[in-house]
């Protein structure tokens, strides 16, 4: 009789592990620390995050497996693939740009967001961002799911005595709930149709389900993918996300719309592309159809926000990171009609490193200018440049990326991957409708570049302008532009490190 004791292989799930110890000992910090010192508990956290980081260096070399069946090795609980590290190296990366912006929201907040809880919060979401994407059953990959997504309600909700706030975060919660117990659903019935939840055996033993669970099987599988449309924000599940990203603290803003996808985007990927294969003549034309909605609804959304209108910065933000879901999804829909589909996950993958890298330093420019503008109005960001010329010109590179014209190389490159993924697929008229979309893109992004360079309706404050920014917005900042302007300059390296091995 084999032994159902298990050594666990501890650097494998170190990543994860050391982000949520840390967001414990912050937790206890927290107790004990006078009101004065509470901000080293931020520095704690960016820390803690960068040890998280380091610890995928010695994964690089060769996939890690821990949690497997005491009967066969080969089917684990955990894995540490390249698709694994890759993901949680933009969960991590992501995580610290938008701690580095957080603590200086919380010191600009007047006490009103309580740090500890913040930070607790806020760490034990990144573990949970991080364990997913190693996944390989489906307890496992939604017990993540909630880790990640829980703490992430409180977050959005956190700032005491804000309407707006609480608004937002009883929507984000409710439309999550509902589509994770549709998941759960989905998920019991795959279950009881094929008697495992480990993604490899669902993947076997789905395409021989006894003729009597046919229907239960297929019932399960539309269920599943549900839930996980909702945390991809697709159409039409996406109604939660303007008011969501407006009513949170803007760093957790920044959190979602990068973390948030990465965390719904793998989990798609590991549910279509490695548990349920055969059911590619389903879920892929449904993630075509899905993709083409998603990225014309959150482009029109994005074309029609007024730029006087009150935080119209951060909606039109929010708009456009639904456009880049749209986006997101062609290679997922492309991998179920492709002959080499672990390259279609790759191009997402591309795309999502490129997408979290500026997107984030959108943000970052964002929260600068709202510390001077409350209400962050994109007519706010008239004349930065006569004001701030190097945050003016990030945040020019940064919108040129998103919209996909040089100098922003990076961003043309992972539309021009994308869009070859679903060429090659034989989606041509998925490609069509992301070619019009991108000009679309091209109105809203260029307006708003523009707009950063024309005069400034009042002279700008000389007082303002030489005021010092603070230590941690300024390393955001110089982070993202960085890293935009080096994969710019080397935009083969991000294929390369995005090749996968998920089969």
């Amino acid at each position: 009789m084999s032994s159902l004791v298990q050594s666990v292989d501890w650097l494998a799930i170190a990543p994860p592990t050391v982000a949520a110890v840390v967001g414990l000992v912050v937790l206890v910090a927290d107790l004990f620390l006078a009101e004065s010192r509470k901000p080293v508990l931020g520095w704690i956290a960016v820390a803690g995050l960068a040890a998280a980081a380091l610890m995928l260096l010695p994964l690089l070399d060769a996939g890690r497996s821990t949690f497997c069946l005491a009967g066969d090795t080969e089917v684990c609980s955990y894995t540490a693939d390249r698709f694994t590290l890759v993901i949680q190296f933009l969960v991590f990366g992501g995580a610290l740009l938008s701690a580095l912006l957080s603590v200086t929201a919380l010191k600009d907040s007047g006490k009103r967001l309580p740090e500890g809880e913040y930070w607790f919060l806020f760490l034990s979401s990144s573990a949970g961002a991080a364990l997913l994407p190693a996944s390989r059953d489906l307890a496992t990959l939604v017990v993540a799911l909630e880790v990640a997504s829980l703490p992430a309600f409180a977050l959005v909700g956190l700032r005491h005595g804000d309407r707006r706030s609480s608004e937002a975060a009883l929507k984000f919660f409710l439309s999550s709930v509902t589509a994770t117990a549709v998941s759960l659903l989905g998920i019991s019935f795959v279950y009881a149709a094929t008697g495992t939840l480990h993604l490899t055996r669902v993947a076997e033993r789905i395409q021989d389900v006894d003729g009597q669970l046919a229907t239960l099987a297929q019932t399960g599988v539309v269920l599943t993918l549900v839930g996980f449309a909702f945390k991809t924000a697709a159409v039409p599940f996406h109604f939660w996300v303007p008011d969501t990203y407006v009513g949170a603290p803007l760093p957790i803003a920044a959190y979602l719309s990068v973390i948030g996808k990465a965390v719904g985007f793998s989990g798609l990927i590991l549910v279509t592309v490695v548990a349920l294969p055969s059911y590619a003549g389903a879920w892929a034309p449904a993630l075509a159809v899905l993709a083409a909605l998603t990225m014309t609804a959150g482009n029109v959304g994005a074309l029609r926000q007024q730029s006087t209108r009150a935080y119209s910065a951060v909606r039109l933000l929010a708009w456009s990171s639904v456009g880049q879901a749209g986006y997101l999804l062609v290679p997922i829909a492309a991998a179920g009609y492709s002959e080499d589909p672990e390259k279609s996950v790759g191009s997402t993958l591309a795309y999502a490193l490129m997408y979290g890298a500026v997107n984030l330093g959108a943000f970052a420019v964002a929260a600068l200018v709202g510390r001077a503008h409350r209400l962050n109005r994109v007519a706010d960001y008239r004349g930065l440049y006569a004001a701030r010329p190097l945050t003016a010109l990030l945040m020019g590179f940064f919108l040129l990326c998103l919209a996909g014209l040089p100098p922003g190389v990076i961003g043309l490159f992972a539309k021009v991957t994308v869009f070859a993924a679903a060429v090659h697929a034989g989606l041509g008229w998925l490609a069509v409708v992301m070619a019009v979309n991108v000009v679309i893109a091209l109105v809203y992004y260029l307006r708003w570049t523009a707009l950063l360079f024309r005069a400034p309706e009042t002279a700008p404050d000389g007082e303002a302008a030489a005021h010092r920014l603070p230590a941690p917005l300024t390393a955001a900042l110089a982070l993202t532009g960085v890293l935009g302007i080096a994969l710019s300059g080397a935009p083969q390296l991000v294929l390369r490190f995005t090749e996968t091995g998920l089969f």
